[in-house]
């Protein structure tokens, strides 16, 4: 899979939102190949900090990058489950379990002379990874269980392997490049199949 330092396609419906959806979406498969967003420290770095889950002061290491991948395709493997209406397998949902417990979410006590007691979403740095793959899993679990649940689709434009929330029944792809696509698709096998009767 080649690294790409720029998104090649506009955000899914829904990613914006979601980021759990966005980060699910940063594998990207298109007739022109496949490409990951997130594929070494500094993407998945830039990634995180575009989308306010990482501070800029805070370094991503390779050993975080691996956590994030990780957690990454076990969302993978649960929308595409969820799309489908399979039963996803039980090693997807440990995977996200263990993000959710593995940092509280709760903001922590803190006290500084100016403000007093207060609450502070601050935590300590050797936590980042474990508070912001945690921020993911919540808002992953509220996408999957959420309301909008039934919203949640897979892009219909093969190859295109990018999952949108449905902003209306109809709506089948990610993007407009893709809906394009199907619809010169349709097109073209009308025209093949109204040529050959």
């Amino acid at each position: 899979m080649r690294t790409v330092r720029t998104a090649a396609l506009p955000p899914a419906p829904g990613e914006d939102q979601h980021p759990a959806l966005a980060l699910v979406n940063t594998v990207q498969t298109t007739p022109a190949g496949s490409a990951d967003l997130i594929a070494d420290p500094e993407l998945a770095g830039s990634w995180l900090i575009g989308r306010s889950l990482l501070p800029e002061h805070v370094g991503f290491g390779e050993p975080c990058t691996t956590r994030l991948h990780a957690l990454r395709q076990a969302l993978r493997t649960l929308l595409a489950c969820a799309t489908s209406a399979s039963p996803p397998p039980a090693a997807a949902i440990a995977a996200v379990n263990t993000a959710l417990t593995a940092a509280p979410t709760a903001g922590l006590l803190a006290w500084d002379p100016a403000q007093g007691l207060h609450r502070s979403a601050r935590h300590p740095l050797d936590q980042a990874t474990d508070h912001l793959l945690a921020r993911i899993a919540v808002d992953a679990v509220d996408l999957l269980t959420g309301p909008g649940a039934d919203k949640l689709a897979a892009c219909g434009a093969a190859p295109c392997s990018r999952f949108l929330v449905r902003t209306h029944g109809a709506r089948q792809w990610c993007s407009v490049r893709c809906g394009d696509r199907i619809r010169a698709a349709r097109a073209y096998a009308r025209r093949t199949h109204g040529s050959s009767t």
